[in-house]
């Protein structure tokens, strides 16, 4: 994605934020989502026809470059793969428990020994040495893999919602499913709380798709700045 794309998808962001809640929308709402979340992942998720902006990201990206931890960043010193893990992380569980009340990708794939980590919660509020330890020994292949099958069940969930679904808010007994699986750590209960004051359409428009973007924009400009001084 160049400079123009990435204005386009903001925008396309503002106009999905304004008609999200109105259920006379709800099917316009549901697909410009799915061409919004479409370029947050692998191109090979939703067979897009354009680079995504992950495609950016994993092009020419070097392992090490991928696992380096700490960096030097004004807005991050977590690794790239950390940020991959992470915004995947949060995606299943709000996607698959929170919306849909089904079980995380991460459990039904037994993805967490394919990816090789013991973790399951979302990442927030890691030690230093969690994130080292995490960022030298997660799985490259696999954890794209889990993205591309965490990408395509988010783009199922939200194409079975139903008009008026969006304005729906959180359910408590799902919040509370989380935290039975150990989805946050107990430093970061205040993510369940933040998510618990939300609606369907609240967490679809920061969790499935603005947080991505945030953090393969961070990733990216990680990359060039590793990199370049290569």
């Amino acid at each position: 994605m160049d400079l123009s794309q990435r204005k386009q998808w903001n925008e396309n962001h503002k106009k999905l934020t304004q008609i999200i809640l109105d259920p006379a929308k709800h099917q316009n709402a549901v697909e410009l989502f799915l061409q919004q979340h479409r370029l947050l992942h692998s191109s090979r998720m939703s067979h897009s026809p354009i680079a995504t902006l992950e495609d950016e990201l994993v092009k020419d990206l070097h392992e090490k470059t991928f696992r380096q931890y700490p960096v030097t960043a004004p807005d991050t010193k977590n690794s790239i793969i950390w940020h991959m893990w992470h915004v995947t992380r949060i995606e299943d569980m709000t996607m698959s428990l929170l919306v849909n009340n089904d079980v995380q990708v991460l459990h039904s794939g037994q993805w967490n020994k394919k990816l090789h980590i013991d973790d399951v919660h979302s990442g927030n509020e890691m030690t230093e040495a969690e994130i080292a330890n995490l960022s030298a020994t997660l799985d490259v292949d696999s954890l794209l893999a889990y993205r591309i099958e965490v990408g395509r069940n988010t783009r199922e969930v939200i194409s079975r919602l139903l008009p008026g679904d969006f304005k729906q808010k959180v359910e408590t007994a799902r919040i509370q499913q989380l935290k039975v699986q150990h989805a946050v750590k107990e430093e970061a209960s205040w993510l369940l709380e933040y998510w618990g004051n939300k609606t369907i359409a609240g967490l679809v428009l920061m969790p499935a798709t603005r947080h991505i973007f945030l953090h393969l924009n961070k990733s990216i400009r990680l990359k060039q700045k590793i990199q370049k001084s290569k």
